[in-house]
Order: structure tokens, then C-alpha cells, then sequence
């Protein structure tokens, strides 16, 4: 093998390593919000504090289902 081609060969490995290092590493994308839902939460935070927000149980009682 030439040097060229093992030189290419060794920065492959390297290059591999650090990928691998970065998705042991990387947080999980799920736990990353996009503006609309930090948004949504807020407002969801906000409804519970003014008592806006009902259990499942009662709005399946005021639907009839």
C-alpha cells in the first residue's frame, strides 16, 4: 500500500472515532423543543397556574364519552 493511501486510511480512522465520540455524546434531539412547542408549553404552564385546566376524566364526563 502506498503512503498516500495509508495516510487517507489513518485520517479515515480518526475521522470515524470522533463521529462515533460525538454520537455517545450527542444529547437526545427529543428533549430539544422547536419555537411553537416552547410556546405551547408556556401557555400550558400558564393555564394550569390560572386553574384553566381540567383532568381527561372531567372532559370525558362533559363530552358524554
Amino acid at each position: 500500500m502506498s503512503t498516500e493511501v495509508k495516510q487517507i486510511l489513518e485520517e479515515l480512522k480518526a475521522i470515524k472515532s470522533e463521529i462515533d465520540y460525538i454520537k455517545e455524546n450527542m444529547p437526545d434531539k427529543e428533549m430539544f423543543l422547536s419555537s411553537k412547542e416552547k410556546s405551547l408549553l408556556q401557555k400550558s404552564f400558564q393555564n394550569e397556574r390560572e386553574g384553566k385546566l381540567i383532568s381527561s376524566k372531567d372532559l370525558r364526563k362533559k363530552l358524554g364519552i
